[in-house]
């Protein structure tokens, strides 16, 4: 009883020590101005205390030099899949059980924080396997970034989204309650998500490149349908992300009042000064194209899909690139789950290709994707807020690049990377 009450001790005094910590770093980044600052982060307890050039030191304060090293704030993602094996696709990822696949979520979920992504949105996860991670890294069981998570994405029956694979005689649709086709039927799926965990809602308002039989520019969901959703989660304070190819599809979800339009690929003029004026921001998945194209026969990706995949590739850049140059709110998502997780910064240097400047997509990645999501206290190196900070050799604004081999990493005050 002794041995335990001093084991139990100590594990709190653990809790209430004031862990205080001192980077000093080559330069920071300010992700508003581009500004590089010459200064030393103090940090206390997870949190930013000062940024200043001259700070006193005393015993308690552990210094740690970063001479040739840029900091920024920890990187953002506003559209991954963690849950799963991404070599397994089409028939491949049957073999797969939600126990097995949320195995695997754990080890996604440290290579995505490992390269850099602090916070991350998860936009569907079947049997809330997502919310079992997310419970997970936040009670540190495993490591990983702070998650927002959906859970199961709610489709029509037959969408994307749906089970499509199996024959009627194997599907038993009346057991998924994501499989929605009235207005009630999707009011009740969000209070059922929200139930069970999730603090985000997504729907499939059109059919997708991944799966089999739907069409990437058919909607999905009457405009009742889609209202409900949003009005049902934005009443529980959730905020709502649509998976969108298709115009009909983008332009419907937006007047219903949704937060973000997920990959926007046929989005046009029109719409898009229709999401300028909703504030809605656009998320889009430049990059995974070219795995898709390059390595998706391989993983099991249906031959339905590469071939969707290469009419919807080159048109959603030349989307964004027209969505960029008007002004359109931009979101960092990369679909990240489809290719490897931890090449996440691939991205940006195809965000930079097609119309953005470093600068710009750096602040895809840290401001505007915190602003979309909704969190306080992260996406900048600043007094007050949470120490999710990184770190990398060089000036990113002069190569953007040099995002994809990030060699530190503080997590919510806790150096988990420093190469």
């Amino acid at each position: 009883m002794i041995k335990v009450f001093y084991i139990l001790s100590i594990f709190i005094s653990s809790l209430s020590f004031a862990e205080e910590l001192l980077l000093m770093p080559k330069n920071i980044l300010d992700v508003r101005t581009g500004n590089l600052v010459k200064a030393n982060v103090y940090i206390k307890d997870g949190i930013i205390i000062k940024i200043d050039k001259d700070i006193p030191l005393n015993k308690d304060i552990k210094r740690i030099e970063l001479k040739d090293i840029t900091l920024l704030p920890g990187l953002m993602d506003a559209h991954v899949h963690l849950i799963g094996n991404n070599k397994l696709n089409g028939y491949k990822s049957m073999s797969e059980s939600t126990q097995l696949a949320t195995l695997y979520g754990a080890k996604n979920a440290k290579d995505t924080l490992l390269a850099g992504f602090t916070t991350v949105r998860n936009v569907g996860a079947g049997e809330f396997a997502d919310v079992a991670l997310r419970e997970a890294i936040d009670r540190k069981i495993v490591m990983g970034p702070t998650m927002i998570v959906s859970g199961p994405t709610l489709s029509i029956s037959g969408g994307h989204g749906d089970n499509n694979l199996l024959p009627f005689a194997h599907t038993h649709s009346d057991e998924n309650h994501n499989i929605v086709d009235s207005p009630w039927e999707a009011r009740k799926a969000v209070r059922l998500n929200r139930k069970f965990g999730a603090n985000l809602i997504k729907f499939t308002a059109t059919g997708g490149v991944m799966s089999k039989n739907t069409d990437v520019n058919a909607r999905q969901f009457t405009y009742d349908e889609m209202k409900a959703i949003v009005d049902e989660a934005h009443s529980h304070g959730m905020k709502v992300a649509a998976h969108a190819h298709g115009l009909e599809g983008i332009k419907t979800a937006i007047r219903a009042g949704v937060d973000s339009i997920e990959h926007a690929s046929y989005i046009d003029r029109e719409t898009i000064m229709l999401a300028i004026k909703n504030g809605t921001y656009l998320s889009m998945d430049i990059y995974v194209s070219d795995y898709i194209l390059g390595e998706g026969i391989k993983t099991g990706i249906l031959e339905e899909s590469i071939e969707k995949e290469r009419k919807v590739g080159k048109q959603q850049r030349e989307s964004f690139k027209l969505a960029q140059s008007l002004g359109a709110k931009m979101a960092f998502g990369t679909d990240a789950g489809i290719y490897d997780h931890g090449d996440n910064a691939n991205q940006f240097k195809y965000m930079v290709e097609w119309g953005m400047s470093p600068l710009e997509a750096i602040q895809s990645a840290t401001i505007n994707t915190k602003n979309l999501i909704g969190l306080k206290n992260i996406g900048e190196i600043k007094e007050s807020f949470e120490a999710d900070i990184i770190g990398v050799k060089g000036n990113p604004l002069d190569s953007i690049e040099i995002l994809e081999n990030v060699v530190f990493v503080m997590n919510n005050g806790q150096i988990v990377k420093n190469l």
